[in-house]
């Protein structure tokens, strides 16, 4: 049995898996990330995720933190350019507490400066510790310069001087405008029904007012392609050669994936980790990764690699490229591809909690999940001439950042 769906009167949205465990998992996922902030708001999508855990009408900041640990669970929260989400893992005896907890977090937070101010510093060392790490703080720049212009064009975390700035009622306003039922969704996996997580979502997620968005996220206009060099006295050289892609709601996104799999995937047999690490040992670490959002998208190849050793790298980079533009690969090199994916994605369903994560987000975004059937079958009857005219259209102009 797949997903079973169902919705309360007020707007959210609920999807749920009924499997053979003694863990549940569920999470509140809301449509409001930092693409929806003011220009005047940056980074507050992000405080506002650590704001929901210091306190609301029912409990005290450590109440929330010890609810449900102390019955061995896990409360976490994340937020990316485009969602927040508040997840739970306890035992399936539990599960009516997480989804209670949840709704108080979401629903009843009181955001009380005197926590707020704590937490500011604790962002700010957040914050610190993302600037030590190049590898990471590469993308970010590089999604500036891809989509320069935009709210897509920012980080989540912000700045430490707006962090400072942020209090309760900017919080309060933020959730106000972005938080909104039509925009929220109830995903949750574990040994229930259907019919009784649905009960338990109207019992504790019922009563919140139905709200509506009044806003529209703009796409990005387009940018010509760039290549910047940052110097940041790193000892290696970090590099990432990527460029716009397609959105969410494109079906293209899928022999795309598959050709970025393909590309620099995870698997050590990736044509870039061949070709650029084992064939030449130039690079210790060498990926590709496609990231999409609701109406547009990035490919970003990336590498760190001795100064030395950065031309090199660039040239097989991109005579790689330019292979999947012009040669289709071999019905046997497509068939290889292919199977990996499929593998990689059943083996990543393995995860309870990461299936019911990517399920709510997919319900979120288009009020439906597809089966695992439906996907491997999607796969399957893709061509070796689709991969090639997608890899020429997708990487026919590149944009190119360097850390030095």
């Amino acid at each position: 049995m797949e997903f079973e769906t169902y919705t309360l009167p007020n707007g959210i949205r609920g999807i749920h898996r009924q499997v053979k465990s003694n863990v549940a998992h569920c999470a509140l996922i809301v449509g409001a990330g930092s693409r929806d902030e003011r220009p005047s708001e940056y980074g507050l999508a992000h405080f506002t995720e650590h704001a929901f855990f210091k306190g609301t009408a029912r409990r005290k900041a450590w109440q929330v933190n010890c609810r449900l640990e102390n019955l061995g669970g896990e409360l976490n929260a994340f937020t990316t350019k485009e969602e927040t989400t508040i997840h739970a893992t306890t035992l399936r005896s539990d599960f009516a507490k997480a989804a209670e907890l949840i709704a108080d977090i979401a629903f009843r937070s009181t955001f009380p400066d005197r926590e707020l101010q704590k937490e500011r510093e604790v962002i700010a060392d957040e914050i610190n510790t993302y600037k030590d790490s190049p590898a990471d703080l590469i993308y970010d720049t590089f999604e500036d310069l891809l989509f320069a212009g935009s709210e897509l064009g920012h980080n989540i975390l912000g700045r430490k001087a707006a962090i400072a700035r942020y209090d309760g009622a900017a919080v309060r306003s933020f959730v106000e405008r972005t938080h909104t039922t039509d925009r929220m969704v109830f995903s949750s996996i574990g040994n229930l029904s259907c019919k009784a997580v649905a009960a338990v979502a109207a019992r504790h997620f019922g009563e919140t007012p139905t709200s509506e968005r009044t806003f529209l996220r703009e796409r990005p206009a387009d940018v010509a392609p760039f290549e910047r060099t940052v110097t940041r006295h790193t000892h290696q050289i970090h590099c990432i050669i990527g460029c716009r892609a397609y959105g969410l709601q494109d079906e293209r996104r899928l022999p795309l994936a598959l050709l970025v799999n393909l590309l620099g995937g995870p698997s050590a047999n990736s044509l870039l980790n061949v070709v650029v690490r084992e064939q030449n040992g130039l690079s210790y670490n060498i990926e590709a990764g496609y990231t999409p959002y609701t109406d547009c998208g990035g490919v970003a190849i990336y590498f760190s690699s001795e100064p030395c050793n950065r031309d090199r790298c660039i040239e097989l980079i991109r005579r790689e490229l330019e292979r999947l533009k012009t040669t289709p690969l071999t019905s046997r090199r497509l068939s290889m591809a292919k199977k990996q994916f499929i593998a990689q994605l059943a083996i990543s369903m393995e995860s309870n909690e990461g299936y019911m994560l990517g399920a709510g987000k997919s319900f979120l975004v288009h009020d439906r999940v597809d089966t695992m059937e439906e996907v491997y079958r999607k796969v399957e009857v893709l061509t070796a001439r689709e991969l090639t005219e997608t890899a020429e259209e997708i990487f026919g102009e590149t944009s190119q950042l360097i850390y030095k």
